[in-house]
């Protein structure tokens, strides 16, 4: 693990569109600065996350949690390479709490890059409950990258950006 993370740029991925938006920003950077690429993706056994007197039915087991997991991070890096076709990724998925698994994997990056989702109310963080902790904690420096505005659907009205005036 070290090994890998040593002098790399690590990507936190979770199937969003801002951790895409990470992951697209950190390999042109990594690119440019000729050093390794590693998309991390945490997960934990939902088991553990249930009461003990929740119905075992429908309950996913470990290994379907890690295979999800896995999917997750493969497609995230497929959608990336549709675009980059010479972007080289070493993706990782690793079990444990979402800040613990990234603070481990940025502990001899260069830099740290996660996705940023829009907020809905002014009133909301800037960052998440994971990027702010990350941030906070964070052995290297932090990015984060915003999800693009998404296209307009017929019958939407499209985003309107606030006008700067002078």
């Amino acid at each position: 693990m070290d090994e890998l993370s040593y002098g790399s740029i690590v990507v936190g991925v979770d199937g969003s569109a801002a951790s895409l938006a990470a992951l697209r920003w950190a390999a042109d950077q990594a690119a440019a600065l000729r050093s390794p690429l590693v998309a991390v993706h945490a997960w934990l056994p939902t088991a553990r996350l249930r009461a003990p007197y929740a119905p075992a039915a429908g309950l996913r087991t470990a290994e379907q949690d890690l295979s999800r997991a896995a999917e997750t991070l493969e497609e995230t890096v497929a959608r990336l390479l549709r675009t980059d076709r010479d972007a080289r990724v070493h993706a990782l998925v690793d079990q444990g709490p979402p800040v613990a698994v990234l603070l481990r994997h940025a502990r001899h990056a260069l830099l740290l890059a996660l996705g940023r989702s829009p907020r809905e109310e002014a009133a909301q963080p800037a960052l998440g409950a994971v990027a702010r902790e990350v941030a906070r904690r964070a052995p290297c420096p932090v990015v984060t990258v915003p999800e693009p505005p998404r296209e307009a659907r017929p019958g939407e009205l499209p985003w309107l950006l606030p006008q700067m005036t002078a």
